[in-house]
């Protein structure tokens, strides 16, 4: 990994930029007014934010119609919400009738992860969700040492889900897709853009293990500082971090890239 200040841009500029929200460019559970002016910079200056998010499909409802971005990529890939032309536009990566036995796999899960990892809750957005389930070990809760944590993930992995840590919650669904499976979607749908063969053209900031399969295809990956936490747990780390945490860092971020 490398300090922000030795990114230096390549002769092509970066014109769509994807970012985590949570200790991203939130901080202590807020959206700060610097990180959201951040986030009008970069559309101001043509380029195209997306944010790609555990948080639930009804959290993506309204951030795709009320944030300046392009589209936004919710429960670790799972859908994608895009308001264009007055319309919102959305894409699932699972039919209904898949969704529904998933959600009678998830429901019995949640009673068993529960009952066995004390200290951990259903996460309060849960109500919202369509695809997954976001175990809270930090966020509504007191904090749960790693060990819980793990715990939590293998509970999931032995019922054969995916289980990915963010910085406050573990998810949980049945299917094979991620962060980045659903972003190639996107961008081939959306703005008919191959993601493979014009990388550099992109860049991603993350905070949190669960941003793992985008720090190793973005050449242009980036972290905020509290990636740190995680670094041990990482295989595939950020080419770049920030000096500062969570919403500073991205602010720091995005004026490198708007420089």
């Amino acid at each position: 990994m490398q300090s922000l200040e030795q990114f230096t841009k390549s002769e092509t500029q970066i014109q769509y930029v994807f970012c985590d929200i949570d200790d991203t460019i939130t901080e202590h559970g807020k959206l700060p007014a610097n990180s959201y002016k951040a986030l009008w910079d970069l559309k101001e200056k043509g380029i195209h934010v997306i944010p790609v998010t555990g948080r639930p499909a009804g959290w993506c409802e309204m951030i795709a119609r009320f944030w300046p971005v392009s589209g936004v990529i919710g429960e670790n890939g799972a859908l994608y919400y895009r308001y264009v032309g007055g319309k919102m536009k959305r894409h699932y990566m699972l039919k209904e009738k898949d969704i529904q036995k998933n959600r009678k796999k998830l429901d019995k899960l949640s009673k068993e992860i529960l009952k066995k990892v004390k200290g951990s809750a259903i996460s309060s957005d849960q109500f919202c969700r369509i695809f997954d389930l976001a175990v809270d070990f930090c966020e509504d809760v007191k904090p749960l040492p790693k060990k819980k944590v793990d715990q939590i993930v293998e509970i999931f992995e032995k019922h054969k889900a995916q289980a990915k840590v963010s910085s406050i919650h573990v998810n949980g669904w049945f299917g094979k897709y991620d962060k980045l499976s659903m972003c190639k979607v996107f961008m081939k749908k959306e703005f008919k853009f191959d993601i493979l063969k014009q990388n550099k053209l992109c860049a991603f900031i993350g905070d949190s293990p669960n941003d793992e399969p985008m720090f190793h295809f973005f050449v242009n990956s980036f972290a905020v500082h509290n990636i740190t936490n995680f670094l041990d747990s990482l295989k595939h780390k950020p080419a770049f971090v920030t000096p500062s945490n969570g919403a500073s860092g991205f602010v720091e971020f995005a004026e490198k890239i708007l420089s």
